[in-house]
């Protein structure tokens, strides 16, 4: 038996028994969650305030709980930064993930516990590896190393009690020492602050290692791959790593990379599989390679509720738990987590297409669509477009952007499209384009 038939057996195929549970058990599971929750939370301040030793039903929770967000959220995270505890959470909180800013804010500083890494992002990453070698029993993972490529992170507030920085680079430095005989590079060249300096360094010390399967941002691994395939004279990745089955994404959507991808790693036998890990938490896992869709991981340190995308915004909107959301409705996601955020309303938006188990797509931002002139265009819609005029035209897209433009003196309105175009026919010039709304 290979190593990683044996680890499989031992370690990752019987989690999967426990996954099966979502499908005819996703209500108990969900609310063992919020209970547990609720319990651990109790005695902290903000316990205390909603009273969580009186709640007994999730109608309780509901109606006692304020949604939140950032804003909300922002006295109690800079009194944590400051070195108080048991505000959110009762364990204490020393991490601090930076996410994208708010309207207010460069950037965002979300609590990350020592339960929400075990229990939510390093779970997540456990289960992401048992689905995948439950789908390719002849996989050898682990005849190999991982390559996993992250951030940086630094002193929070001239502290080195605290530290801030990118989740990617908070899981590296709390991996379980173990991990680190698996994966590359060194803990020390995966924190480097310098990008183009890490990006030489990674690929100096893995050139000529086994590496068997990537993680990261499809965005920061084209980079990496492009680099490394520069440094070799290699045409594709294959050349480099022969034993390369697996890419493990996330941070962005992949289909904008899809096809630059197929250009530099040209085996059939290569897997994607799409993860959602936010700075907030691991909240799904691609566990059908014929399906975009990603299963809910419901039975970590997260309890979900989803507002319909029409009430965001509003003063009393309507909230569901997951046994109430519908099929192919868009949501915007509200999670409480293992980190203390509490009705935590984190901007992204969701379409589910399947409950038995649960299965969704993200489709956007509360904050990150156009709706001028009542068009409600989501990003998942503008991203079906420009695959199809790809298709068409042979087109390659490297970024866009999108805006509206407002009633003329003629009374017309439209999109102004801004294309950045990696690979175009010849006889095609990158372009302004305007469409009619």
């Amino acid at each position: 038996m290979n190593i990683t038939k044996f680890l499989n057996k031992v370690y990752f195929a019987p989690r999967l028994k426990e996954i099966e549970r979502y499908t005819d058990h996703a209500s108990e599971l969900q609310a063992g969650v919020m209970y547990r929750l609720i319990r651990m939370a109790a005695n902290t301040e903000w316990g205390k305030k909603y009273d969580y030793a009186s709640i007994r039903t999730y109608e309780d929770f509901k109606k006692r709980l304020p949604i939140q967000t950032y804003e909300e959220i922002k006295p109690y995270v800079a009194r944590l930064r400051a070195g108080e505890q048991n505000l959110l959470w009762p364990s204490e909180i020393r991490w601090f993930a930076k996410s994208s800013g708010t309207t207010n804010d460069k950037s965002k500083f979300l609590p990350v516990s020592k339960e929400s890494l075990q229990d939510t992002h390093y779970q997540g990453g456990k289960d992401a590896v048992a689905i995948y070698l439950g789908q390719n029993p002849e996989s050898r993972f682990f005849s190999g190393k991982g390559l996993i490529l992250g951030g940086s992170h630094s002193p929070n507030l001239n502290s080195n009690h605290s530290l801030v920085g990118d989740l990617s680079a908070i899981l590296i430095q709390n991996v379980h020492p173990l991990v680190n005989y698996i994966r590359v590079p060194s803990k020390k060249i995966a924190l480097m602050s310098d990008f183009e300096s890490k990006m030489e360094a990674i690929a100096n010390s893995t050139l000529h290692t086994n590496v068997t399967n990537l993680s990261g941002v499809p965005s920061w691994m084209l980079v990496l791959i492009k680099h490394i395939l520069e440094k070799t004279g290699k045409q594709s990745l294959e050349e480099v790593w022969p034993n390369l089955e697996v890419f493990f994404h996330g941070g962005v959507a992949f289909t904008p990379y899809r096809e630059q991808y197929k250009q530099i790693i040209k085996s059939s036998k290569m897997h994607y599989v799409e993860t959602y890990n936010a700075s907030e938490g691991y909240f799904g896992t691609q566990n059908d390679p014929n399906d975009p869709a990603m299963l809910l991981m419901i039975d970590y340190g997260i309890f979900y509720e989803f507002i319909p995308l029409e009430d965001v915004g509003k003063e009393n909107p309507r909230i569901c738990c997951l046994e109430e959301v519908e099929l192919n409705k868009n949501y915007a996601m509200v999670i409480s987590t293992s980190a203390g955020l509490w009705r935590y309303m984190i901007g992204d938006t969701v379409k589910f297409t399947g409950n038995r188990p649960y299965k969704f797509v993200i489709t956007g931002r509360t904050k990150h669509f156009i709706n001028a002139f009542g068009e409600e265009l989501i990003v998942e819609n503008a991203e079906k477009g420009l695959n199809k005029a790809c298709a068409a035209t042979g087109a390659q897209i490297i970024d866009y952007s999108a805006a509206p433009v407002f009633m003329d003196e003629h009374a017309k309105c439209r999109h102004q499209w801004l294309v950045e175009l990696g690979r175009i026919a010849w006889r095609s010039l990158t372009r302004t384009w305007t469409t009619p709304s």
